[in-house]
């Protein structure tokens, strides 16, 4: 898939995933007001954040593909796992914010002179956990198709807004059972929810800023392709090493040493071919070529 095809992708998906999550907000906020539901509120301010960490999305995959130039020989890849580090820290603090004015609201006390939410503080969260679950499936299978973690990120964030919708449902359905506690109780079960995707994206982001070896799998499927090459009698070593959504992949294979420049060149040729055919995400190879010694 070309950079082209795949900015539209991400912005397809995102637009969708903006205009959605602004109906949802409002919808909840309005509804945790006029429905008495501090948890619903709390949500409605969650779904609110995932409309700026969409606008991240698109900025970080607009910058990560555009092409090499003098400045950056290698490329722009990092800048998305830039982005989804960027994402992390917003949605930690959105947790952060939820979770403080949920224990706010235990210590003060306030939920014993809180008003009992309505049924239409159930309806909210029952309607945000059935749209915010089908928009991370949706996300998911396109940052899948697509390969990008900043667009899987998003995914995670419709996923941890289900999830605080969860939380919201407990915290109203207990509220009107009589359990006022419950309420702030799900504002803070909620903020746990957030800082934990959080947590998992940053480390994500920040293990492709670092160098990181692709997975045992990956470079065993590589060594395949590289041994059922003609002419190559070892592999001496292989390097991998992920930048951004994408990896480079350093070799030495060993070769007869009776063969020519041109004959050992046309094997290395080969092994770099068969890799990054068999491994789209692959952006270089390098093919260093040895004597084989006995």
């Amino acid at each position: 898939m070309t950079e082209n095809n795949r900015e539209k992708v991400v912005l397809k998906i995102s637009i969708i995933s903006i205009v959605i999550n602004i109906v949802l907000s409002i919808f909840k906020f309005f509804a945790g007001i006029f429905g008495h539901s501090a948890a619903l509120i709390s949500d409605a301010i969650h779904s609110a954040s995932d409309v700026f960490s969409t606008v991240i999305v698109i900025i970080g995959v607009k910058i990560s593909g555009k092409a090499a130039d003098a400045s950056h020989q290698y490329g722009h890849e990092r800048y998305e796992s830039l982005a989804a580090i960027l994402l992390s820290i917003l949605l930690a603090l959105t947790g952060l914010a939820i979770g403080y004015e949920g224990i706010k609201n235990i210590m003060s006390k306030e939920y014993l002179v809180a008003k009992v939410p309505t049924l239409l503080t159930v309806i909210a969260a029952i309607t945000s956990i059935i749209v915010k679950e089908l928009m991370y499936w949706y996300t998911r299978d396109g940052a899948k198709k697509i390969k990008s973690d900043i667009l899987m990120a998003d995914a995670w964030h419709h996923r941890s807004d289900a999830l605080s919708s969860i939380g919201s449902l407990i915290g109203v359905v207990g509220a009107r059972a009589g359990y006022m506690i419950l309420d702030p109780l799900a504002a803070i079960l909620i903020c746990l929810l957030i800082i934990k995707v959080a947590l998992s994206i940053f480390n994500e982001g920040t293990d492709k800023m670092v160098d990181s070896s692709l997975s045992s799998e990956i470079t065993d499927s590589i060594k395949k392709e590289i041994l059922s090459t003609k002419g190559v009698i070892v592999i001496d070593s292989i390097k991998t090493r992920k930048f951004g959504d994408k990896a480079y992949v350093d070799v030495e294979i060993s070769v007869y040493g009776e063969l020519t420049l041109l004959e050992a060149h046309d094997i290395a040729v080969e092994v770099h071919n068969k890799i990054e055919k068999a491994h789209p995400n692959v952006k270089h190879c390098m093919v260093h070529v040895n004597p084989y010694v006995t």
